[in-house]
């Protein structure tokens, strides 16, 4: 059994942010919540949840608020996947603290994990929490090294492991390691923060904390993050949780090259690889590669198209000889014999491009 697997006292709660718009994903986001795009053939947030419940922790919180209703009809109140799942709904945007400050009538154990609904971490939760205890923090932040941390803020720590800044971006950082996202809070710093306003982790709660002289607490980890707000990264989330590199308890088959759901055709000269998820319904012909992408549900691949490293929206169509590289195909979007679409093209719902419609080279 893994320490991720242990049971964590039941005093612990956790909280997911998922009320963002996902305004980077479009038009993937304007049928459903980013958190419930289909990520390695379930909703990616199945795949936090997973987790939540592996390290002991049944009660979670979810702040919504766009498409809030998509979530209660997915996930119900949680028996499903053994938790107890409560929604609240933000009446206005209200930022990170103010996000969390927002559920707090909600919670009444000691120690709150906290979640932006939008990261892929193989952080080890039951060792977070144990982080944020032994050193009796009042919050502990989850910090990730990177290779390229000019990308992103800076969080230094010293040799107690205590945060001593928060740093904007620069050229030159100071240190290896970012903010990841995921929090242990002692609930009454949550109660502490000011309610009914936007208020930010970042800019506001954690600095204020610092400036107080609060225990802030840095867990300092290698493991596998991704922040999955672009379509990139969507792509690369996917293929990595069936690929095996990301960890989750849903995956809903085999790890390896390629998922395929029930109800969905492969035929035996297509290629499928790279981590592709091939949704329920979907039919790929004769000759067909698909390496490194998406397919939602109902999505047919014609004879001889090739799909790479693209997501393809739910009862799409990719006719024959159509190429698909880093491409963003909408729902129910019509591609054309032989069109060409690369490098982020995004192409939204309902679109129907004509045979050699639109193409990026002359080669037809």
């Amino acid at each position: 059994m893994s320490a991720d697997d242990r049971d964590a006292p039941s005093t612990a709660e956790a909280v997911v942010l998922v009320g963002g718009r996902g305004v980077r994903l479009r038009p993937l986001t304007l049928s459903a919540p980013k958190p419930m795009l289909p990520t390695a053939g379930v909703p990616f947030l199945r795949h936090l949840l997973s987790r939540i419940r592996a390290a002991g922790i049944e009660h979670v919180v979810l702040g919504t608020s766009y498409k809030a209703e998509v979530f209660v009809e997915h996930f119900g109140d949680g028996s499903e996947l053994g938790l107890r799942l409560e929604y609240v709904v933000e009446p206005e945007p209200l930022d990170t603290a103010g996000a969390i400050r927002n559920v707090a009538d909600r919670l009444s154990a000691d120690d709150v994990l906290v979640f932006n609904g939008d990261i892929l971490s193989g952080v080890d939760l039951t060792e977070l929490l144990a982080t944020h205890r032994d050193n009796a923090a009042d919050v502990t932040l989850h910090l990730v090294k990177v290779a390229d941390p000019r990308r992103f803020g800076c969080v230094p720590t010293d040799s107690e492991g205590r945060v001593t800044a928060f740093l904007e971006k620069t050229e030159d950082p100071p240190v290896d390691q970012i903010n990841a996202g995921c929090y242990v809070f002692r609930r009454e710093v949550i109660n502490r923060i000011p309610a009914g306003r936007p208020v930010s982790v970042e800019r506001e709660t954690f600095p204020e904390l610092l400036a107080s002289g609060a225990r802030v607490q840095g867990h300092v980890d290698t493991s596998y993050w991704l922040d999955m707000g672009t379509p990139e990264a969507f792509v690369r989330a996917s293929a990595d949780l069936v690929l095996g590199a990301a960890p989750t308890h849903a995956l809903p088959g085999e790890r390896g090259e390629a998922l395929v759901l029930d109800g969905a055709s492969v035929a035996a000269s297509a290629q499928v690889s790279g981590g592709s998820s091939i949704g329920a319904d979907c039919v790929v012909g004769d000759g067909a590669h698909v390496v490194g992408s998406v397919l939602f549900d109902g999505v047919r691949v014609e004879e001889g198209a090739v799909v790479e490293n693209s997501v393809v929206g739910a009862g799409a169509t990719i006719s024959a000889g159509a190429v698909l590289r880093g491409a963003i195909i909408g729902d129910g979007a019509h591609i054309g014999a032989r069109c060409e679409l690369l490098d982020g093209i995004r192409v939204w719902p309902g679109v129907e491009l004509p045979e050699h419609g639109v193409r990026f080279s002359a080669d037809c």
